[in-house]
């Protein structure tokens, strides 16, 4: 059952990405132009998906437990850090440098762009990379 409420979330996500045109690399990068030829569209995206994903965690927190899960597993912490803000650069340069971020890529992959298949490569790379080095020893 999880597994298919994983699959139509993800699905619906990708649907949702895709019609607001996020998967869309030159649409992202304009709007993160502000200086230039601003396209403000993605702010709305931004806007209606915010009181959505409050409204979820407000009927979340309501819950004893999950639907889905025997338990709710938060953050193990929650100050700033080093790692934490690092990590933030990394990704919003990322980000502003290609327009993709790793859930529009991976719905963009449909398209076959050799752009997105660098960009998706060098994301798993990355990943990989940060699991072999912060591997518990």
């Amino acid at each position: 059952m999880r597994s298919l409420a994983g699959l139509i979330g993800g699905l619906i996500f990708g649907a949702g990405l895709t019609i607001s045109g996020m998967i869309n690399p030159l649409k992202v990068l304009a709007f993160l132009d502000i200086a230039g030829a601003w396209d403000p569209s993605l702010a709305f995206v931004m806007g209606g998906a915010i009181p959505v994903a409050a409204l979820g965690l407000w009927v979340g927190r309501r819950r004893r437990v999950p639907l889905l899960s025997a338990l709710f597993i938060g953050p193990a912490k929650l100050d700033l850090d080093a790692r934490l803000i690092g990590g933030a650069a990394i990704f919003g340069i990322g980000w502003g440098l290609t327009g993709y971020c790793p859930g529009p890529a991976l719905a963009s992959l449909g398209h076959g762009a050799p752009a997105t298949l660098v960009f998706v490569a060098a994301m798993l790379a990355g990943m990989t990379g940060f699991r072999l080095l912060m591997r518990p020893t």
